[in-house]
């Protein structure tokens, strides 16, 4: 009988610890239920043996009740269920960068006392149920980065305490509900961009008087005129227009005064200030663009035409004309004397004679300096500098021209742009020193004025240009020296290179993001918000740690003005057809210059081939290239059988067919697949800067914060 006692008393405790987890700890049982994949094992101490769930990872709680779900960034691999509405008490759930799935159960807002909902970066879809009404308390909604579609329920207006709405990323359509802005007055962060919202921007948008940073509208369909009323948010609010479908005159009020015009460009039917096209009334008077325009009687034809015959306007006489040619013809010889004189006088005092009584030219290299025409000590300095200057371009340059001529020099890479040296000074410095040729026009003042606004740039994911050297024949460009080679190096390998370590996933996505950060940089924070133009991973440097450094910015132009580059065009450099890749010596790190195609080098835009001015949006669609290569391993121009494709073409092709993911990766990552959702992520935004319409491609620091929210895993 004992043995018996004994097992009934431990079915009945084992009974009782499985009936001892509260309500809230079973229906966030079933939310880990719906979890497929838990790879870092986030959730391994969520167990049916406890009395409550509060100790559990991520969960928070109040007397006992859970107020906050925070499980981000941990590759969570499922779908949200309805059980969590059940959590009455539930005031935060966070559950950013992980992998779910599906639509948002419309049972969440059951739990009406929700403030915060922050799901960004994940793979939802579908339409936001109407019951987000119920959340009266809701302050911070984050959907970014998902694929919600449909349009936005009128209902949203209700959570009138929303303070951040970010709804970016996403495929929303249709148009803001009526009331937006009254009903939704506390709002701090609005970010609606890159979606496509159509309509008309709601007038009772300029209620939002609490907003603050950036109002965020760009990338949409948004149809009509600019509210005027929008001129009522906060003047320090920036709100950013830019790539919708708006027209008319851009109203000068409040919050849009004084905005330059990268806050509305995109829109081709805009007009007026501060953009450079007038409106249709403001053709006649006096405009505010920069550009002068001809009045509609220029030239005034009817002046002389008529002249004659209505006698008003008379011509000179015969007298008076041959007045002014006798006393132009005697102006002229007057100044023809004075340089005479000037010149035999005075500029022999710049010949002078050595210790053996040769005579030899003041200032060397058979240069005269005329003492009559002498300008003052500032405007000789291009003169001075042709002869023997090494022009510093920053200020810590402890070394000079003697150093870096007497140090060891190695050839990395020859190209079309001259020879790439790698030279250590004797103090063991080691600098890349650029040969740009001998010969060619002498346009010194030209290349003072790029070399130095190219100094000017300073940045970690830039390679910094420390000092230049002019003369005649020789023209040098010198910069800090990177020592991991190049990006397409790193991916594909070097012709005759024995061994190959491939980039691990985390390493490449590091590698996007500080490129990225670079082109944020230059395109919007740089002197002259540049354009780089020949962005392909030849141009990217890799230091000590694998952070990426952009080169070779400005230097087609300045080849160009120095002469050394008769067949480059444009600051556009063909690359190497793969046959042709394996040809060449181990040492070349440089694209070579070839012939141009039709597949151009596979980075260049389409637009590129026909529009002669360089655009950011240029640089974008290289950069949406570099990603594509970075992820297939691929070289930026693919042999397709018997024909060849630029690597875009290809991953259309790829996507067309339906091929699986694995078809399309790098095969030097197999170990990665654990990764396959921030790959498709990488690809998502690569394809869109790709996009064939220049205009639908994301401004670089769109793209820079959409790689920022995917986390640099360690390997």
């Amino acid at each position: 009988m004992f043995p018996l006692v004994l097992l009934i008393y431990l079915l009945c405790n084992s009974l009782a610890l499985v009936t001892s987890l509260n309500g809230e700890g079973y229906a966030l049982l079933s939310f880990k239920q719906s979890i497929t994949k838990d790879p870092d094992g986030s959730l391994s101490n969520w167990n049916v043996s406890d009395d409550n769930p509060c100790s559990w990872n991520g969960i928070t709680c109040q007397e006992q009740r859970v107020v906050s779900i925070s499980v981000p960034q941990k590759k969570l691999y499922g779908f949200l269920p309805s059980a969590l509405g059940s959590l009455s008490q539930l005031r935060h759930v966070n559950l950013r960068n992980n992998k779910f799935f599906g639509s948002l159960p419309a049972e969440l807002f059951e739990a009406q006392g929700l403030q915060s909902l922050v799901l960004y970066g994940n793979s939802l879809s579908g339409s936001v149920p109407n019951e987000i009404a119920k959340l009266k308390y809701l302050q911070t909604l984050d959907l970014s980065q998902n694929f919600f579609n449909g349009s936005l329920p009128t209902s949203i207006i209700q959570c009138r305490r929303l303070r951040t709405l970010d709804l970016s990323q996403n495929n929303f359509t249709g148009t803001l509900p009526d009331g937006f802005g009254p009903n939704l007055s506390s709002l701090e962060k609005l970010d609606l961009s890159f979606n496509n919202f159509n309509g008309s921007i709601p007038s009772d948008m300029g209620n939002l008087s609490s907003l603050q940073g950036t109002v965020d509208l760009s990338h949409n369909h948004f149809t009509g005129s600019i509210p005027a009323s929008l001129g009522n948010l906060p003047e320090k609010v920036y709100i950013d227009l830019t790539y919708n479908n708006l027209s008319g005159s851009i109203p000068q009020n409040g919050a849009l005064v004084n905005r330059g015009p990268t806050a509305f460009i995109g829109n081709p039917g805009l007009c007026g200030p501060p953009l450079k096209s007038p409106c249709s009334s403001d053709t006649g008077a006096s405009s505010p663009s920069s550009f002068p325009f001809l009045p509609d009687n220029y030239p005034p034809q009817n002046v002389d035409q008529n002249a004659g015959k209505s006698g008003k306007t008379k011509g000179l006489s015969k007298g008076t004309v041959a007045a002014i040619i006798v006393s132009d013809i005697i102006g002229i010889c007057l100044v023809g004397l004075l340089f005479s004189y000037c010149y035999s006088r005075v500029c022999g005092v710049g010949k002078a004679k050595d210790q053996n009584g040769y005579g030899f030219e003041k200032g060397g290299r058979g240069r005269k300096e005329c003492l009559c025409f002498r300008k003052d000590e500032s405007e000789t300095l291009s003169e001075n500098v042709e002869q023997h200057d090494l022009v510093p371009l920053d200020t810590q340059l402890a070394f000079d021209l003697d150093e870096l001529l007497k140090a060891s020099a190695f050839v990395l890479g020859k190209s079309g742009i001259g020879i790439v040296y790698k030279v250590v000074l004797e103090d063991g410095l080691t600098l890349a020193v650029r040969r740009l040729g001998e010969g060619g026009s002498q346009r010194f003042k030209e290349f003072q004025t790029e070399v130095e606004a190219i100094g000017k740039l300073r940045h970690p994911n830039f390679v910094t240009l420390r000092a230049y050297y002019w003369s005649v024949d020789e023209k040098l460009l010198i910069y800090d020296y990177i020592p991991n080679g190049s990006l397409a190096a790193a991916i594909h390998g070097k012709p005759g290179m024995v061994s190959f370590t491939p980039l691990s996933w985390s390493v490449r996505l590091k590698i996007m993001k500080g490129i990225a950060k670079g082109l944020v940089y230059l395109h919007e924070f740089s002197p002259k918000k540049y354009v780089h133009g020949d962005l392909k991973s030849n141009n990217i440097l890799l230091g000590h740690n694998m952070e990426p450094h952009i080169s070779d910015f400005g230097l087609g132009r300045l080849a160009n003005i120095a002469g050394g580059s008769p067949t480059l065009q444009s600051n556009r450099i063909v690359a190497d057809k793969p046959h042709e890749r394996q040809q060449k010596s181990a040492s070349a790190e440089v694209a070579t210059v070839s012939s141009s195609t039709n597949l151009g080098n596979g980075y260049q835009a389409p637009e590129a081939m026909k529009v002669v001015k360089p655009s950011q949006k240029w640089d974008v669609y290289s950069y949406g290239v570099i990603l594509l290569e970075m992820i297939s391993g691929r070289l930026p121009i693919v042999q397709a059988g018997n024909s060849e494709m630029d690597l875009v073409q290809w991953i259309q092709l790829c996507i067309e067919e339906k091929k699986p993911l694995s078809d399309v990766l790098d095969p030097y990552l197999p170990d990665d697949t654990d990764k396959e959702e921030e790959i498709i992520a990488v690809l998502k935004i690569a394809m869109a800067c790709f996009h064939s319409n220049p205009e639908r491609r994301p401004a670089m620091r769109h793209v820079s914060d959409a790689l920022d929210r995917l986390p640099i895993s360690s390997d």
